[in-house]
């Protein structure tokens, strides 16, 4: 059995698949941290390390995807990341409870439920980019990636609303019967979103490289990761993901309290410009999306422009904050934040959709194991930004006497850390595999026949 390259209809039920996996971690990583600290009365320090080390699990992921590699189809990896993944989120609920009268019991679970949820997503998640990379064409990358990404954030949406009303009046068993059919009901979406859609794995009019490739004994796994890492596009691009998710995340952890310290913002007020934030990244995955569909063979439609400037433009926006921090009330916070959250969008969309393209470049049958590396670099950013990012504004604090320039200080140097991510992007050759596949060349105009 063979098949064509996803249609659009294929490619939402990928974003349901996603949709259905963010669902878990928002309650995982978010809900459980708020009950552990506020209902539970527990040390702020314990939901930070159970986050950390789902993000620590997920240094698994170029091994995980190295496994998808050899098996040949992803469909397996994704099933079965998201039925550990849901596990792994009962789990959590059920030993956030236990906490309560058995701490050290309860955290013990606790660690093995959250090691759980990151090898899920680390299985369900890297799977599910490699067959976006390898199923979707040159052309309609940069808007699966946007809509794989805005069903995820519909997922958080949803979930925290829904969950946020069913929790009410909250008691440990509601907890746990809400997590976990939340759990189950996402398990279920993946699980029927991604019915038939990857086939046989190989792709339709697959020349005989491709289905040698396939068919070769597959290398021991350190070999077959220091063939990707020895490519210089790879190697590079490891390194800009982990400096702009630094860059990316840490900025979250501050923003609020800055505001309410410098511009005397309510809880309510900057929560409303998180809110506003959020809607400039909405704005900035659409415009490159459509960029990169209606003018592609422009430098508009090009996603490694769109990375650069999207990087240099976000470096500006930080800087623009240092600035707020120096002025004051005066400053125009609400189109500060505004414009950083449309670059921080526009460059994290243009690098998705890059890192689709550069799966597939070089050996072939290595495309888990790439993009298992970029998800192991992510994962050491966020796991970074989450253990010390709040302590480098204390200790800014302290060194600079004025919480104003603590905070002014952070944004700066993740201003300085765009212009590098920038930097590292425009060494990153030109799209070698942009041009539409074998695959496509009988269906003119991109217009595909999908699962």
């Amino acid at each position: 059995m063979t098949h064509t390259p996803l249609s659009w209809t294929g490619i939402a039920r990928l974003g349901l698949v996603q949709m259905a996996l963010g669902a878990i971690v928002v309650l995982t990583t978010s809900t459980l941290n708020r009950v552990m600290v506020v209902e539970l009365a527990l040390p702020a320090m314990l939901p930070g390390v159970l986050v950390a080390i789902h993000y620590v699990v997920q240094l698994l992921r170029p091994r995980l995807g190295y496994g998808s590699d050899v098996g040949g189809r992803r469909t397996p990896w994704i099933v079965g990341g998201m039925a550990v993944l849901a596990v792994g989120g009962i789990a959590a609920s059920c030993a956030t409870v236990l906490m309560a009268s058995h701490l050290v019991l309860g955290t013990l679970l606790a660690v093995l439920a959250f090691c759980m949820i990151g090898l899920g997503v680390g299985a369900a998640g890297t799977s599910l980019l490699v067959l976006l990379a390898k199923r979707v064409v040159p052309e309609r990358r940069a808007p699966a990636a946007t809509i794989v990404w805005l069903m995820m954030i519909g997922g958080f949406i949803i979930t925290a609303t829904t969950a946020g009303h069913l929790l009410d009046p909250f008691s440990p068993a509601r907890l746990v019967a809400v997590t976990s059919s939340v759990s189950v009901l996402a398990f279920i979406i993946a699980w029927l979103a991604i019915r038939n859609v990857e086939g046989d794995g190989r792709p339709a009019m697959a020349d005989a490289a491709d289905i040698d490739a396939a068919d070769a004994p597959a290398p021991p796994f350190r070999q077959a990761l220091a063939q990707v890492w020895a490519d210089a596009d790879a190697r590079r691009f490891t390194i800009f993901v982990f400096i702009s998710m630094l860059a990316y995340s840490a900025q979250d952890l501050i923003l609020e309290p800055f505001a309410g310290v410098v511009f005397a913002y309510t809880p309510g007020e900057s929560t409303r410009l998180a809110g506003l934030q959020h809607g400039g990244v909405l704005a900035g995955m659409l415009l490159v999306a459509l960029c990169a569909g209606v003018a592609r063979n422009s430098w508009l439609g090009s996603l490694k422009n769109w990375m650069v400037f999207g990087c240099v433009a976000s470096g500006c926006a930080l800087l623009s904050l240092v600035a707020a921090g120096a002025v004051g009330p005066a400053w125009p916070l609400k189109a500060s934040v505004f414009a950083l959250g449309v670059f921080n969008g526009a460059f994290s969309i243009a690098a998705i959709g890059s890192m689709m393209r550069l799966a597939g470049d070089g050996p072939k049958a290595r495309e888990g194991v790439r993009m298992g590396l970029w998800g192991a670099a992510q994962a050491i950013a966020f796991g970074l930004v989450g253990m010390a990012g709040a302590g480098a504004s204390d200790l800014a604090r302290l060194l600079l006497g004025s919480q104003a320039a603590a905070y002014a200080s952070v944004f700066f140097v993740e201003g300085l850390l765009f212009f590098f991510a920038a930097v590292l992007a425009t060494r990153i050759t030109p799209a070698r595999t942009e041009q539409p596949r074998k695959a496509a060349a009988k269906y003119p105009g991109g217009s595909m026949v999908g699962t």
